[in-house]
């Protein structure tokens, strides 16, 4: 944030508080204090401002049932559609923003603070962009309930719908991928997009009709006047006030329009909603043909990221708020925050959290990228039980160069490239050995980034040996730019190679060695000739593995906590698994995201940001199939249906840092991937789902020990029942995981399963757990008509205490097919 108190001095600074320090002067009658009242008043007032986020009291519009004279009632049950042009919601959200402005004018000096947003719709409150003085004041004043600092939020960054079966299990049965996803509108709130690019293309589709229950507005490109909208892309809008008062947007970089400037945001529609069949073209090479998870879904665009800083949470919550009141079916988030949320007791209560609350309340499913911070423990940025957070998973392909040296040796690599000319092998030249003059005194050229530095007559028609230094890391060198430099100098190939140790690579001395033993040197150390030789093998050509998917290595892991002081919740987190690494999709050509994508239509790219747009798309072919159903009911579908299995019928791996910080496998828990890894076909048809309403969600806030009452409702805007803490415990919340943090002595847990079978079934029901928790299920075997529930309870007993986890599941195996399985995590305590 901006100090601005360093501005006081400004004349500009004087000019908007002189009033305040005249009406001070006449009411103290001191005129000899005026030229220190000058520079003192407003650094009391304003200090160094920050972004707040306010909540007040009264229920929003999506949960008000009336009880204010001369407002009718705006809420509305989850089978209905709210109409957002109605008078009653009309009138009311007015109400409200005119309460917050008549509220911040009573207690507040004019000039001296600034409302950035009025948030009504999901939660009643507001931003403000004021000075901690002021907001101390307000925390104190009748009718708000709280006020928590603004945070920052960070970004979380084909061949993927082949690997989850969509084109044969699951695009057929929603009308083929011409109709998958019809009519379901998918809310981005990430960093804009690219309309240009063909995956977003109305023109070469089917046309578009339109979607009445979307009613979200289309901005205009304010440099070609254009709308972002065209039929495929129904809403798009931007939202930057917070930004702005913090003083890091920069309009020359960041477009104060819905226009991607990264790069990020049109990779993950692209993902959930691109359209089918599109050539992916890169660098001249053609990598098949690109689809989204629903390619007839529509998107509207909530742009809240940008280039350089990221974004801010209440402009997020802005779009939240905006993007379920124009009537979007999914959210997809692939932002979360830098860390857990201080200001509460915990993380499940913030503002961010308690919009999406609200959201699902209204009928929105919400998928959140998980986090990049794997694969340590307790790295999610994905907490409440509401949110489908999402684990990001290597499938079956990857891109494998091979480097064939000349004295025979084998190395494996990785890189997207042809091979050399007619499998030729070449002579190595090493950056170092290639160097103009005194080059290596003034730069550090040997990271291949700068051609000019290099000395052509020596590289033309050899591999370039070019070195892996901490600024790939960084961002400041990129592969793109080796290519560029290797193709200047004539080179016939290029390989970057590890030289020392880097967290995450690998250092094989296998390649230095044998190039150091076959160049002769002079007296002075110069290279004279180069005798090692090479053959870069043909990297265009995917290789499949059945020993998909694994847990990424830098996907964040569980298990989730309950507060910033990193407590273990009873709540399983990630939820789900789905692709997430080297992902094929869109790209904004003046993206910055990816130096190595400058420029291209496409990249390829990982991170939980690209998991969580695939759990968004399948989420709305679910959702054309099932309209009704709730989110709940559909995030149920997607978890009891996952597989932890690979494709070669083995457990699920994770890729871990072995003690020497070189990745490994090993086998994979429910921290690592929730419920397992999504199966597209057999979430359409689960059989079972275990549904939670939204009074379940404050049930379970309202029994989170340690947790006042009054934070509940002061947040969310809904009361606890006075017997909340004694009736329920939080892993009684009835989700498709059971997760007991601290297990002591023997714990009964019960589950409702409902039916959304066509017919009746009969389920045997079977459990699995490691053996230092008892697990045992009653009844052991239950029918459940279509349409009715049934319940289940399981009792854990600790056996020994190792301070560690145990897992295992309860699995429910119909007569008609379905298999439901619910994971089990527990930790013995005495």
């Amino acid at each position: 944030m901006p100090d601005l108190s360093g501005d006081l001095l400004r004349v500009p600074f004087f000019g908007r508080f002189c009033g305040v320090a005249i009406r001070i002067l006449l009411k103290m009658k001191a005129l000899e204090l005026a030229c220190l009242l000058l520079i003192i008043v407003p650094q009391v007032v304003l200090g160094t401002h920050d972004v707040y986020i306010v909540t007040m009291e009264g229920e929003p519009v999506v949960s008000y049932r009336g009880g204010v004279e001369g407002f009718p009632a705006t809420a509305i049950d989850l089978d209905e559609d709210m109409d957002i042009t109605s008078e009653a919601v009309t009138s009311y959200s007015l109400h409200l923003r005119r309460y917050h402005d008549k509220l911040l004018d009573s207690l507040l000096v004019e000039g001296t603070y600034e409302k950035l947003y009025s948030y009504h719709h999901l939660i009643n409150g507001f931003a403000v962009h004021m000075s901690p003085l002021q907001a101390e004041f307000l925390r104190k004043a009748p009718g708000v309930k709280h006020v928590e600092r603004d945070m920052k939020i960070q970004k979380l960054t084909t061949h993927t719908p082949q690997f989850l079966g969509l084109p044969t299990g699951v695009w057929p049965m929603g009308g083929g991928f011409d109709r998958a996803g019809e009519d379901v509108v998918i809310g981005f709130v990430d960093s804009g997009i690219y309309p240009q690019h063909p995956s977003f293309s109305a023109h070469k589709t089917d046309p578009f009709g339109p979607v009445p229950h979307y009613k979200g507005k289309c901005e205009m490109d304010p440099v070609t006047r254009r709308s972002f909208c065209n039929g495929k892309i129904v809403g798009a809008q931007h939202f930057a006030k917070a930004a702005i008062a913090a003083g890091a947007f920069n309009p020359d970089v960041d477009f104060a329009s819905p226009l991607d400037g990264d790069g990020h945001g049109s990779h993950t529609a692209a993902i959930a909603a691109g359209n089918n069949g599109i050539p992916v073209r890169m660098h001249g090479h053609e990598f098949g043909k690109a689809s989204g998870m629903a390619p007839r879904a529509r998107i509207a665009v909530y742009k809240v990221l940008y280039r350089l800083f990221g974004g801010y949470v209440s402009d997020v919550v802005a779009a939240i708020d905006q993007a379920v009141q124009d009537g979007v079916d999914i959210l997809n988030l692939s932002v979360g925050p830098n860390s857990p949320p201080t200001a509460t007791r915990t993380t499940f209560l913030n503002p961010f959290d308690a919009a999406l609350l609200s959201a699902v309340k209204a009928g929105v499913f919400v998928a959140q990228a998980a986090g990049n911070g794997g694969p340590f423990p307790k790295t999610l940025v994905s907490f409440s039980p509401w949110i489908t957070t999402v684990a990001a998973g290597v499938d079956d392909r990857r891109y494998k160069n091979h480097l064939v040296l000349g004295n025979g040796k084998l190395l494996p690599g990785l890189g997207v490239s042809p091979a050399t000319h007619e499998n030729k092998s070449f002579s190595l030249i090493s950056a170092a050995d290639a160097l103009l003059g005194s080059s290596a005194t003034k730069y550090s050229a040997l990271d291949c980034q700068r051609p000019e530095l290099l000395n052509k007559r020596k590289i033309q028609g050899k591999i370039l040996l070019c070195g892996y230094s901490f600024n790939y890391i960084s961002g400041t060198a990129s592969i793109k730019k080796v290519s560029e430099t290797a193709r200047s100098l004539g080179a016939a190939g290029f390989i970057v190679a590890v030289e020392n140790s880097y967290p995450g690579t690998k250092f094989d001395p296998d390649l230095i060695d044998y190039y150091n033993s076959s160049t002769i040197r002079d007296w002075a150390g110069r290279a004279t000739t180069f005798q090692a030789t090479a053959a870069i093998a043909d990297g265009l050509l995917p290789t499949l593995y059945n020993s998909a998917p694994q847990v990424a290595l830098f996907s964040s892991r569980g298990p989730d906590v309950k507060d910033f002081s990193f407590q273990d919740a009873d709540v399983l987190k990630p939820d789900i698994l789905a692709p997430g690494n080297l992902i094929w999709a869109a790209w904004a050509p003046n993206g910055t995201d990816e130096a190595n994508y400058a420029g291209e239509g496409f990249a390829m790219v990982s991170g939980t940001s690209m998991a969580a747009p695939h759990i968004a798309g399948i989420a709305a072919l679910i959702k054309q199939k099932n309209p009704k159903w709730s989110p709940s009911a559909i995030k149920s579908a997607l978890m009891t249906t996952s597989n932890t299995l690979d494709k070669g019928s083995h457990p699920l791996r994770a890729q871990q840092y072995s003690t020497s910080e070189i990745m490994t496998l090993t086998r994979a828990t429910p921290f690592d991937y929730g419920s397992g890894a999504v199966n597209p076909k057999a979430a359409l048809d689960p059989g079972l789902v275990l549904d939670a309403t939204h009074q379940d969600y404050i049930t379970f806030l309202c029994s989170i020990p340690d947790v006042e009452h009054s934070e509940v409702s002061n947040i969310t805007g809904s009361t606890c029942s006075s017997s909340s803490k004694v009736q329920q415990r939080p892993y009684d919340l009835n989700i498709p995981s059971i997760t007991i943090s601290q297990l002591r002595g023997t714990q009964t847990v019960k589950r409702t399963v409902t039916s959304v079978a066509a017919k009746a079934e009969t389920y045997t029901i079977m459990t699995r757990m490691s053996p230092e928790i008892a697990l045992e299920v009653s009844p052991p075997a239950l029918t459940v008509l279509p349409g009715a529930s049934r319940e289940i309870t399981a009792t854990l007993t600790a056996r020994s205490v190792t301070g560690t986890y145990s897992f295992g599941e309860i699995t429910m195996k119909g007569d008609r097919g379905h298999l439901v399985r619910i994971p089990v995590v527990a930790m013995g305590f005495k």
